[in-house]
């Protein structure tokens, strides 16, 4: 992707996320938040099991749906608590910090990195 094109996503909230189902094998698409955190592009929830991140847990590859573009993926799952927490205190997830305490949501949380094209862009 080129820098336009990752300045681009990283100004939009909004985004559908196509997955293919953990079970079925069949493509799965929803409307979803996203963040682009320490240049990084974040997918994240409040606390309780989510079948899109079962998807991208057995199927990493998605499609990120945005401007009218269909851009081919992976995700991958944050497992790394030092990085969870700092995107749970960044200002543009404070929504989520009035759902859950903060603890529960860095321990609990769905959450999956998104890099495009195979190889992470930061």
């Amino acid at each position: 992707m080129t820098p336009q094109e990752i300045a681009g996503l990283a100004d939009i909230l909004t985004i559908e996320l196509t997955t293919t189902g953990c079970r079925s094998g069949l493509p799965s698409r929803i409307e979803i938040w996203w963040f682009h955190i320490e240049d990084r592009f974040v997918i994240t929830g409040t606390p309780r099991p989510r079948d899109w991140m079962a998807n991208v847990s057995v199927h990493p590859e998605v499609v990120i749906h945005a401007n009218g573009v269909d851009y081919p993926a992976t995700g991958r799952v944050v497992d790394d608590e030092a990085f969870r927490r700092r995107v749970f205190i960044d200002p543009a997830t404070s929504w989520y910090r009035n759902r859950a305490d903060l603890g529960e949501l860095v321990a609990t949380s769905p959450m999956v990195e998104i890099e495009f094209g195979g190889v992470s862009q930061w």
